[in-house]
């Protein structure tokens, strides 16, 4: 064999190194799934003298660490069959339709449009408890989510301007 041949060998399976990485955001679901169960908790235990916005804020948050956990699932999936290996479900009627859909372009799109409702959901909670946060902060808040979706958009118009060829 060439030694360019077991170099090409070596590079292609070192798309292997990946898989740990994959792997720890496995780990991070379930410190995601933690933090949730916590937050429940924390809801649950407060229900009773808990004002409207308290719980409208601790939904949010609980929305916001589920939309985490099915980021870091989209992301696990797709990554590993984009850049490791295909993986074999066999006849599993549960495999995600999307898993196999999803390219490099696709991911990058669905981590933006994920990382803008995370950032619509703390600018909500910010809204709700509006009285606690001084003006500075509040427009910081809104200045981020803004630059969020800025960045969503110029994202999707760079990825269908580059589709065009």
């Amino acid at each position: 064999m060439s030694a360019e041949r077991l170099f090409e060998a070596f590079l292609f399976q070192s798309r292997w190194l990946l898989a740990p990485f994959y792997l720890g955001l496995v780990a991070a679901i379930v410190l995601v799934l933690v933090k949730f169960s916590e937050e429940l908790l924390h809801l649950v235990m407060t229900l009773p003298s808990a004002g409207s916005s308290d719980i409208i804020v601790g939904i949010l948050a609980l929305i916001d660490l589920s939309l985490v956990a099915s980021l870091l699932v989209i992301i696990i999936f797709s990554g590993y069959e984009n850049f490791v290996s295909r993986m074999d479900t066999g006849d599993n009627e549960d495999r995600p339709e999307w898993m196999s859909h999803v390219d490099f372009s696709d991911l990058k799109l669905k981590v933006i449009g994920s990382i803008v409702a995370i950032s619509a959901i703390e600018l909500l909670k910010a809204f709700v408890k509006v009285g606690d946060l001084s003006q500075e902060e509040l427009a910081w808040k809104v200045g981020i989510h803004l630059t969020f979706v800025v960045s969503g958009v110029l994202f999707a118009l760079m990825d269908r301007l580059g589709n065009k060829h």
